[in-house]
């Protein structure tokens, strides 16, 4: 066995070789083997350097069919040979190391381009012999006697040698004349061909247009006319023409002959229908793909009045699972299991089903019943997926959530439809998977929303749209006010004032939450410096500030540094800032995460424990947190609005107090709403307490002038 070629230009060398030795067969040439080599050697370096290139240049692949052609490499059999050899060839010798996948791909899109690119070629050679042959053909009529001879014999080297078939008929249709070409088209004789009449070559596919243009052509009304046709071989096959039909007329100028001049597309039109079959179905599953499928579904959404459509949106659950615990490899036939029982769902006329990408697949179903057929058709999708699946002697359990949409077309884009069945499948993922929801405009509203206040969310900081609002924390024991809580609000340019709990879970969502955080850190310490600025001092005793932490910024490792520095710019003491962390984020959590808080905590930082009673935390544990304040969360006082008290609340909230009491933590209430409320927790022992009782949260102006009463009152 000889060994592997060693340098690039070795390994082009013999793709060359490989390439010539395919196509030279058939090829019209006089040149030898070696010869046609090395005229597609620059070629073949051209496809190489082109498939290793950094960005992608159709134009190798177009040049490169168009070389064929000019080395007359025009039977279609040349091309055919041409594209399996650079489909099996160039990658392995002329792709150095480069990530195989990719290389394939652009491999591929090479071979679209010079099969473009060589029936372009092939069409202006056509036409160029065309021109010649109807210039022959004019001169075999006007030339001088003397020169008829010489003229004819042109014409008929020209109508003999030419590649394209040609034939002349009568008026009447009968064919009179055929050459080579046009009888090897047909797969008939020459005499099996003459004596033929053209209308006898009727065509299903045949354009409306065809006979008509035809008639006038005869009729002396036209020149001549350009058409797509189609003729049926002997064999039962289909031969399909580029046709031209061009009239003669005699020295008078009245109609004599007609001249039809045939290209053999049939090839071209195979390998186009094969490289659109390519280009819109997937190539895993084989099921139409996102291309297609929005096609079909622009086309039934412009369908006429009456007319409806219906969606499913299929997204597997757990399908991650499978590839990071089986590889993508089982991943990959389990997706082809599943789209082969999604394609047995949808056999009724106006159905189909297509991979969008992934493990996300789309059914559509259309008429004007919808309303049921698409309920059945995920009833049916729901079935389907019962079974397990068999994947390398594993059994799997397949699971799918889907979102339907329905309704009658021409009212909602393609993208509109998609993106709502997009989202009614999420909703359907997150109500537990493995079913179906129905979109619900308001939902969709509500997911459109949130998705324009994340987007809107990183520029909204820079843009000033974010302020502050202070809510009192008041003693029990004297009424008087001890701080407040910082509560931020977005100012939205379209929404208004919005509210923490539409915007901080996605803050926390997208990380935003740090420099928010930050923001708001420092923004509400200022807050402090300037109540003790404004109060001459400690004349009314420190304001303490309250900030709330997210969970994310507790893990981020500039939460220390990031207060010291505040707290130093500023020049506010550190017992003057709380920080409020909730109880869930604290359940179970290591010394790693504690260790910021401790280190504020030693430095004078108080740290609340925010909702207390809500995170299942176990009491003992209240020992190792960083912890000063507890914050009772008000689903414990609810009851306490009103007097008498439900005892056993009543009896609970006494042993919370006594217990944080005994660990010297004190017990801050929310949610406060009733002066009654506010008497039972102070007989309780509660030591602070917030909510509308005392005040809503508002601007740092009034939180001054509540305390200046207290302080004056």
């Amino acid at each position: 066995m000889s060994a592997e070629p060693d340098g690039p230009e070795d390994r082009l060398r013999r793709f060359a070789t490989i390439w010539s030795r395919a196509v030279y067969p058939v090829t019209s040439t006089a040149a030898t083997r070696p010869e046609f080599e090395e005229r597609l050697l620059p070629v073949a370096r051209r496809l190489s350097e082109a498939l290793r290139a950094r960005s992608f240049d159709a134009e190798a692949g177009r040049a490169a069919g168009a070389a064929l052609v000019e080395a007359h490499c025009t039977d279609p059999e040349a091309l055919s040979r041409t594209l399996d050899c650079v489909d099996a060839y160039l990658v392995l010798y002329c792709g150095d190391e480069g990530d195989r996948e990719t290389l394939r791909t652009r491999s591929a899109r090479l071979q679209h381009a010079m099969a473009a690119g060589f029936a372009q070629a092939l069409r202006e050679r056509t036409l160029a012999e065309q021109e010649a042959i109807a210039k022959a053909a004019l001169q075999a009529q006007g030339v001088v006697a003397q020169a008829l001879h010489a003229t004819e014999a042109r014409f008929r080297a020209v109508f003999e040698g030419a590649a394209i078939g040609i034939g002349i008929a009568d008026l009447d249709g009968t064919v009179l004349q055929v050459n080579g070409a046009l009888s090897r088209m047909f797969g008939l004789t020459e005499q099996a061909l003459l004596g033929r009449n053209v209308r006898d070559w009727t065509h299903p596919d045949d354009a409306p247009q065809t006979w008509r243009l035809y008639e006038e052509l005869v009729s002396g009304e036209r020149e001549h006319y350009h058409v797509e046709k189609a003729f049926y071989r002997p064999d039962g096959t289909v031969l399909w023409t580029n046709l031209t039909v061009s009239l003669l007329r005699d020295a008078d100028g009245e109609p004599q002959y007609q001249l039809a001049l045939m290209e053999d597309t049939t090839e071209r039109r195979l390998l186009n229908l094969r490289l659109r079959y390519e280009a819109t179905h997937d190539a895993l599953t084989g099921l139409p793909n996102r291309t297609f499928f929005f096609e079909r579904l622009e086309k039934a959404l412009a369908a006429g009045p009456g007319q409806r459509f219906g969606l499913c949106y299929l997204d597997l659950d757990g399908f991650k699972t499978v590839n990071d615990s089986l590889g993508h490899a089982a991943g990959d036939r389990l997706l082809v299991e599943v789209a082969d029982r999604l394609q047995s769902c949808a056999t009724a006329p106006g159905e189909m089903v297509a991979r969008l990408g992934g493990d996300e697949f789309v059914a559509l179903t259309t008429g004007p019943d919808t309303r049921r057929t698409v309920d059945e058709l995920a009833g049916r999708i729901m079935n389907a997926l019962l079974a397990p699946i068999s994947i390398d002697g594993r059994e799997l359990t397949v699971r799918g959530s889907i979102g339907i949409v329905e309704g009658p077309a021409g009212e909602r884009s393609a993208a509109e439809v998609l993106r709502s069945a997009d989202i009614t499948m999420y909703r359907a993922k997150a109500a537990g998977g493995n079913r179906f929801e129905l979109a619900d405009p308001e939902a969709d509203a509500r997911a459109i929303t949130r998705h324009g206040l994340t987007t809107a969310l990183p520029t909204a900081l820079d843009r000033g749209e974010f302020f502050i609002e202070y809510q009192p924390l008041v003693h029990l024991g004297d009424g008087s006010v001890r701080g407040a809580e910082a509560l931020v609000r977005w100012l939205h340019p379209q929404h208004g004032v919005l509210s923490p709990d539409r915007f901080i879970p996605l803050a926390e969502h997208t990380g935003l939450i740090v420099p928010l955080g930050r923001w708001v850190l420092e923004q509400s310490v200022r807050q402090a410096r300037s109540w003790r600025d404004a109060n001459g001092g400690d004349a009314l005793g420190p304001l303490r500030i309250n900030v709330n932490l997210s969970p994310c910024q507790l893990t981020h490792p500039g939460l220390v540094q990031d207060t010291v520095e505040i707290l130093e710019r500023t020049g506010v003491a550190p017992d003057a800032l709380c920080l409020e962390v909730t109880e869930s984020a604290l359940i179970g959590a290591d010394d790693d995460l504690l260790k910021p808080l401790r280190r504020l905590a030693e430095m004078g930082v108080d740290i609340a424990l925010d909702d207390f009673g809500t995170g299942y935390s176990n009491l003992a544990n209240l020992r190792r947190l960083p912890v000063s304040v507890l914050k009772l969360d008000r689903s414990f006082t609810r009851s306490m609005q009103q007097f008498p008290a439900d005892p056993v609340d009543l009896k609970i909230v006494e042993g919370i107090v006594s217990l944080a009491h005994s660990l010297d933590l004190a017990v801050t209430v929310e949610g406060v709403e009733t002066g009654a409320q506010a008497e039972q927790l102070r007989v309780l022992g509660c030591d602070t307490a917030q909510g509308w009782y005392y005040a809503r949260p508002g601007p740092p102006e009034r939180l001054h002038e509540l305390a200046l009463v207290d302080a004056t009152g």
